[in-house]
């Protein structure tokens, strides 16, 4: 779809929001740039600047757990920059804009591929982590979580209180199955959203990357929040060419509007 001018293609925006049935954001790492948090590719992305990480990362830990435990205390190197900038990050207008959508009735659902925990830091209550949240942990045979701040870790690897499996961080690994429970919760989601906010992801990585195909092929509409040009552009019904922080809050405030005529 040919981009129209910013303020036109707000208040298309705001009129597919506030005729929305289920309406649902689908948000990747543009939003949390704005908030401080590096992306991992582009020109200015920490892999880009020092490679790769292992793709094996999960397999790594299934070999030797408790190593990874003794070394997560210990976090430096490449990954230092990138979990300085999670600790000092704090959520900006695009995710207090979530939050006000999802509290005036518009927005059902946050599916994020964000790990920083700054949608709920924002106040945003139905979120999807696909990749996990940072500031958890999670048993890799039930799926049990819980807050890293009031867990009391025991042994290394600490072991599951319910049913004996080992504990890790809550972050998607490379090589590590995304949960069962966020992917059904993803695909129930996208088979209820008749209107999807694809903000700051270029979708490029699935499986999430089929949620946005879902919506579309089953007749919903796209709208876009990006300042760049992404594989989603063309088959986006509304492109809003700026950050989020931005341009989400006027979509917001005029969605709003239309429901108060």
């Amino acid at each position: 779809m040919t981009s129209e001018p910013l303020e036109a293609a707000i208040e298309d925006a705001a009129r597919l929001v506030a005729g929305a049935s289920h309406l649902v954001a689908f948000v990747g790492a543009g939003l949390s740039a704005e908030s401080g948090v590096p992306t991992f590719r582009g020109p200015e992305g920490l892999w880009t600047k020092m490679g790769e990480p292992d793709m094996r990362g999960y397999d790594r830990f299934l070999a030797d757990p408790k190593k990874w435990w003794e070394e997560r205390s210990q976090r430096a190197g490449d990954m230092k920059e990138f979990v300085d900038a999670l600790d000092e990050a704090v959520p900006n207008d695009g995710h207090y804009a979530l939050r006000e959508l999802e509290e005036a009735g518009f927005l059902k659902h946050i599916i994020t591929q964000n790990i920083d925990n700054l949608h709920q830091v924002a106040g945003s209550q139905a979120i999807t982590e696909i990749h996990g949240n940072r500031t958890k942990l999670r048993c890799i045979e039930c799926s049990r979580r819980w807050d890293i701040y009031h867990f009391d870790i025991e042994g290394s690897p600490p072991s599951c209180p319910d049913c004996g499996g080992i504990i890790k961080g809550d972050t998607v690994m490379f090589g590590e199955p995304i949960p069962h429970d966020a992917l059904e919760e993803c695909a129930a989601q996208s088979q209820m959203c008749d209107c999807m906010l694809l903000i700051g992801t270029s979708a490029v990585v699935y499986p999430a990357a089929s949620f946005p195909e879902q919506v579309k092929s089953a007749g919903g509409t796209l709208i876009e929040v990006n300042p760049n040009e992404t594989p989603l552009s063309a088959h986006s019904d509304v492109i809003l060419r700026g950050a989020a922080g931005e341009v989400l809050p006027k979509v917001t405030q005029q969605a709003k509007g239309i429901v108060q005529e």
